[in-house]
């Protein structure tokens, strides 16, 4: 099966599953040549893993595309932040405070407002990034209150070798505490799943580009 009609395939699952979620196509370690199609066909929602393969791909074609919403949904380190915060229009793995302070920080320097998924270790996993659950409340509030970010949602990664229901409820009923509306969850192997937990984003890649 085609790139394309992998992506069109699952584009319909989500639409099937819920008129509520949009579709991340992650791109990394993809160039531009290998998903054209795709971007051809208007789609607007794409998402990297590191900043600097971001940076390098995706900064002169963003100047042509207008419409085209980059997401980064790994790590970020602070030294990183100016260069995230020229390239991304979402970030969905903030996750801690003096993180959150130097992106505040280049948001004023570029005059440029993103917004953000604050990622939550929902499963208190030592090897995975997130703000743990029980200081996640706290978290959210000072990013919102003290800093004004613009928090639209959380993130979570479930544990692989889990069933990922729990994990996903968790995140929504914490969501729901604090108002915030979207959540990002959910990616080639559980994305149906998120999204029937309430998933606003869903990240695909693998389920795209992997041959099979």
């Amino acid at each position: 099966m085609q790139i394309i009609d992998k992506f069109l395939l699952i584009k319909n699952n989500i639409e099937k599953a819920s008129n509520n979620t949009k579709l991340i196509v992650i791109t990394k370690k993809q160039t531009i040549d290998t998903f054209q199609e795709i971007l051809n066909s208007g789609h607007s929602d794409f998402g990297e893993n590191k900043v600097q393969e971001a940076d390098l791909k995706w900064s002169v074609f963003i100047k042509e595309k207008s419409f085209i919403k980059l997401h980064l949904v790994g790590p970020l380190q602070t030294n990183k932040t100016a260069q995230a915060v020229r390239v991304f229009s979402y970030i969905h793995s903030l996750d801690r405070p003096k993180l959150a302070e130097k992106l505040k920080e280049e948001e004023i320097k570029q005059d440029k407002k993103l917004k953000y998924f604050i990622q939550v270790n929902v499963a208190k996993e030592a090897q995975k990034s997130g703000i743990d659950y029980d200081g996640a409340s706290d978290f959210i509030k000072y990013c919102i209150t003290e800093l004004g970010l613009n928090i639209i949602g959380l993130m979570c990664l479930p544990p692989f070798n889990e069933k990922p229901e729990k994990y996903f409820r968790q995140l929504k009923d914490l969501s729901h505490l604090h108002n915030l509306s979207e959540l990002s969850m959910g990616m080639s192997n559980d994305y149906i799943s998120a999204i029937q937990n309430g998933a606003t984003y869903v990240r695909i890649g693998s389920a795209i580009f992997n041959k099979n």
